[in-house]
Order: C-alpha cells, then structure tokens, then sequence
C-alpha cells in the first residue's frame, strides 16, 4: 500500500516523500487517535473536530509511544513523563521534552486515509523549533544567571519568539545544560551523553555561554552583576535561575574523604567507582538517596540507608509508598536505620570508617554520601532589595516577575504561585517545573502577559521500576488507591478538601498522565470519581 511522490532526482529531492494508506476513514473517530507505520517511520494518526493530522509517534523525551499517552482537544501528553505536543503542529506545549515533533501530511481519498513522510527525516523523530537570529545591531541584552532547565529553556523561547537581542547564558559549571534527572539513574554516564544541547546549538542561535563562572552580587539599581572573577556585565533584564546546592552534614568528621554528595556528572561518576565492592552508607530518604542506593545494590558490597523519618518519602510520596519501596530495597539486602541520624563520621587516614548514629549505633563503612535536601543559591542576593521568603528562595509571581522590575526568577530558587494550588506559593524542585518556568519568564519579558500554568509531574526509578507522580499532594488527607502495593502495580490517589490533588503511580500508564491532564485542564477530580471501581476514565481495565 505504498506509493512513492519524487522530484526530478531520485534520492536527491528533499521533499521526495513515502506514502501509506494508513487506515479506512471510518477507523478512527473524532478524539481518537492510532499508531500508524509509513515507510520506516512510526506515525501518530489523529482525529480532532473532524479533521485528520500526524505527527511522530516518539515522546522527544524519551521516546515513549504517544498513541499510549492521553489526548485532550489538540494535544497529546505522553504516558511516561508528561511531555505535551500539539497534534495539528507538533510543537511542544509542556515539558520535559525539549524538541518538538515533525509533523505530516493527510489525505482523505475514497474512505481511505493516506499519511505522507518526507524520506529526509524518516528516522528522526525529533524537530528543533524555528528560532530567529541576532541582531547586533539591537543592544538590548537578557542575562540568564544558572546553567539549568530554567535557562536554557527561557533562551530558547525568547529566539523562538524572534527576540534579537544579546542573550547571555552564566554557568559556574563545566559543562552546557545537561540532563540532571539522570545523575542518580545512569551514575557512570560519560558527560557529553548528558548534554541538552551541544556548543555548536548555542553558536548556531547566537546565545553566549559563559562557563565556570559565578555571580557574586546584582545591583539591580545599575542592572549590573559582578562576577567572581572581576568581571562587572550590564543587563537591560535578567533571570535568575542559580539552583540549589546539596546540604552538607552538621557533625564531627563530615569532612572526611568518601564523604560525597551528588551535584554534577563528575560527582556521580565519582561515587559509582569510589562505591564498588565497598561498605556503602546512604544518609537521606528522598528520591536522591533512594535512587543512589539503589543503583548501588549490585555494585557495593552493602548499602544502608539512614532516614531521619520513620519511611522514605513519607513527607512527598506518603508513607504507604515509602514503605513498599523500603520493602523493595529490603528485599534485595538494603539495611534501613529510621527515624535516626549521623553523629559522627569516624575516620583512619582521612577516609570514612565508620558512621555513629544519634542512637549509638555503628555502621561500619568505607565511603558515606549525603542526599539530606538542598539549600537555595541565593546568598549573592543578600545586598538587594529582592523580595525572598525565610528560607531564602526568592518570592515571584505567575509571571516569574520578583518585586524588581526586570529581574525575574526560575527554577529550584523559586517560592511561586502554583495555580492547580490555588495560588498557595510553592517551592518545588522538579525538572519540568524548572524548564516551564523558564518558557514563562521569556514570554513576560517580552511583555506578553503568558501565565505559569503548570502541573508538577516527575518520576523516580527504582530497581528497573518507574514510580510516577504528578500534582501537589501537600497537606493530602485521604488516599484512595488502585490496585495493590505488593503487586507493584497500584495508583495512588490523594486527595484534600474532597478532590484529587495529585497522583502516583506503577506499571499502571497512561493513568498518571490522565490525572495530570484533568489537574491542567482545571477540571476536578471529585472523591466520588476517585473511589469509583469504573476506571475507564483512567484509561485502566479494572484492577
């Protein structure tokens, strides 16, 4: 069923194009959508307002079939991570994706429907969004302090959105943006399959990388920064989006060697081989500590875990999760010491021996690493007038704007508003969120009034296994839940004020991905929706 549409020079043509009929008129219905195969290329089919449209069928993520996910009016989101694209464009609506998709022509001939693939990028599933050039002619310039999420994709809106000016991008890391949910899931990565984007991107667009170097104050009367190597740089409007660092440990011997914390590719690097055949000791019980121990398993000669609650994630997940995967580590020869903590790292020759905990108890142990939470980068902000909160993340509002004109926030060192929250300020520090952020606070540079509308979504993995999340449970009073934990295969439903207010799931896609949708689209989940045992509306059999 395959034709082929060529130009005058076989195999030279760009638009030379494969052609399939993909399926009779009648085997889709409008809010349907299907997996169609044309040539070599993997295609979603969609049917919307009575109008056919293609697009590729991989998440730009990671490559996650949409026909899987969940579509609601023009857009498609995926069913592992939540990434959005719109069906008649194939342009990224949510995040994480970075990329957007290629889309590809319809017809509708005789009852039978035909999709058209350019060959020139069959076998890429990915497209780049047009951006525009500088100019330098126009001496307007954005400095973007951090290289995250937030700055890359705040520099990628405003050349996406033709802003001409001079964009500066400020790094104290080695390395461009790279993808740091993955430090603790693929610890011995080399840094350069990390990479969002490579150096020559960042030539091709004209935005300016400046690697290894801080800021160590703002005058935001001035609209200058001062950075740690002398260098004062004017800005005409600036983002900041410096992070967060990891905590260190508050005791006796937390400066001694094999005492690591997790922040950069080298550091991840560094705790894989420094941990293999060794005594391993991990402080902390969030998705930090939780992932590196369990990427640990089978390289150490034993893992243990300190938690300073009585289970993992009980402040995030809830304790019903944090006790299955605390079964789930157990089970593999983890060794938990809850509602505890270090009083002291013992040492021989500057290397960890042993850590003492509150309890008197002590775990012998070659190397310990550190995964207790994450202090904001805010220090350098001290000296200004910006407005941040008592733990010092920096106050902005459902534009990203601070109280400073022109100064605007993103990412991890945020206390914003969260709209499916009501509003309540927030500080979250979830990659997607980060990335949204970013998009948001260009939009509002150029003054086009583009609200934050987010909804949080992230994942965590564990031993092979991929938990789900989405919402802001916070606070939640009930839970309702799908399945059974010991299964491993359940959701999880949280509700507060008798309404989901978020979601976490295993082995159970696209349900996350539909809570999610509904959170975005601002229609309520009631308890009485929730509790029911019809889980059509999850796309889920019955359970």
């Amino acid at each position: 069923m395959s034709e082929k549409k060529s130009g005058l020079v076989a195999g030279l043509d760009p638009e030379e194009e494969v052609t399939d009929v993909v399926c009779d008129e009648s085997d889709l219905r409008d809010g349907e959508m299907m997996e169609v195969e044309v040539g070599e290329h993997n295609v979603l089919l969609v049917r919307c307002d009575g109008m056919y449209s293609a697009i590729s069928n991989q998440c730009t993520h990671y490559g996650a079939p949409l026909s899987k996910g969940v579509l609601s009016g023009h857009r498609v989101r995926c069913p592992w991570h939540g990434s959005c694209f719109n069906v008649k464009t194939g342009d990224l609506e949510e995040y994480p994706g970075t990329d957007c998709l290629p889309c590809h022509k319809v017809k509708v001939e005789n009852n039978k429907v035909y999709v058209s693939v350019k060959k020139r990028i069959q076998g890429q599933p990915k497209r780049i969004k047009w951006m525009g050039a500088r100019d330098h002619g126009v001496l307007h310039t954005v400095m973007l302090l951090g290289g995250g999420a937030a700055s890359l994709m705040c520099a990628e809106t405003l050349r996406q959105e033709n802003y001409s000016g001079r964009i500066i991008m400020v790094s104290r890391d080695e390395l461009p943006p790279y993808d740091k949910t993955r430090l603790s899931k693929v610890m011995n990565a080399e840094s350069e399959s990390l990479l969002m984007r490579r150096m020559d991107f960042f030539h091709k667009y004209d935005i300016e990388v400046w690697l290894k170097k801080e800021a160590l104050s703002i005058d935001t009367n001035k609209k200058t920064v001062t950075f740690d190597d002398g260098l004062i740089q004017c800005y005409d409007q600036i983002l900041i989006a410096t992070g967060c660092r990891a905590k260190g440990l508050d005791c006796p011997g937390a400066d001694l060697e094999n005492v690591l914390m997790l922040e950069t590719p080298e550091d991840a690097r560094c705790i894989h081989y420094t941990c293999m055949g060794c005594r391993t000791v991990v402080v902390g019980t969030s998705f930090i500590g939780m992932e590196v121990a369990a990427y640990m398993i089978d390289m150490a000669s034993s893992v243990t875990i300190i938690g300073s609650s009585e289970l993992p994630y009980q402040k995030t997940l809830g304790p019903e999760i944090g006790k299955v995967t605390m079964m789930m580590l157990e089970e593999r020869g983890v060794t938990f010491y809850m509602n505890d903590a270090v009083a002291e790292i013992q040492g021989e020759n500057r290397k960890v021996k042993a850590v003492k905990l509150k309890s008197g108890i002590k775990i012998e142990a070659d190397v310990l690493i550190v995964g207790i939470g994450v202090n904001p980068n805010s220090e350098f902000l001290k000296g200004t007038t910006i407005n941040m909160d008592s733990k010092n993340f920096v106050i902005v509002d459902e534009y990203m704007r601070t109280n400073i004109t022109d100064v605007y926030c993103a990412g991890d060192l945020t206390c914003f508003p969260l709209k499916m929250a009501k509003g309540q300020k927030v500080s979250i520090g979830h990659w997607q969120i980060a990335q949204a952020h970013g998009r948001i606070a260009a939009f509002n540079m150029l003054r086009r009034e583009v609200e934050l509308n987010s909804v949080p979504f992230y994942w965590t993995v564990l031993l092979g296994r991929t938990i789900r999340y989405t919402g802001y449970g916070e606070g939640y009073t009930e839970l309702v839940l799908k399945g059974k934990f010991e299964n491993m295969k359940f959701l999880a439903l949280y509700l507060k004020h008798g309404e989901v207010v978020a979601a976490a799931g295993l082995n159970v896609e696209p349900a996350v991905s539909v809570v999610a949708e509904r959170l975005a689209e601002g229609r309520v989940i009631t308890k009485a929706e929730a509790e029911s045992d019809d889980l059509s509306w999850l796309k889920l059999p019955p359970m």
